[in-house]
């Protein structure tokens, strides 16, 4: 069963980083490709990054090239980062992780989330 859950998130200033975690107590992830979305208030839940299976391919949103980074667990391929740098205040968002079966699907599953807010 997919049980995702999303950690890291926390209050930071402008330019500053933080790296969210995506963990699966199911381990569905190590075999699914994961991607990370965002919601801020009142918006709509947006792409922001998006892993393959064997982490051959990556893709991020336009507006996060260059800043984040996305990446598996070298040893638990079910855990997957997302390192956020130079952030901005326009970031500042409730962070999910999501499973898909192919690489930038979207699937049914995700986590609670976790709140990334960045001061200016």
């Amino acid at each position: 069963q997919v049980q995702l859950v999303e950690s890291g998130g926390g209050l930071v200033q402008t330019g500053g980083s933080l790296r969210l975690t995506c963990k699966d107590s199911g381990r569905t992830t190590a075999n699914n490709a994961v991607n990370w979305f965002r919601q801020a208030p009142g918006k709509e839940r947006e792409f922001v990054a998006a892993v393959s299976r064997t982490e051959a391919f990556t893709h991020y949103a336009d507006f996060v090239k260059g800043r984040f980074i996305i990446s598996r667990d070298d040893s638990d391929k079910s855990t997957v980062y997302l390192q956020m740098n130079n952030l901005k205040p326009e970031d500042t968002a409730v962070y999910y992780c999501n499973t898909g079966s192919s690489f930038r699907s979207i699937g049914q599953y995700w986590g609670q989330g976790t709140q990334v807010t960045v001061s200016s």
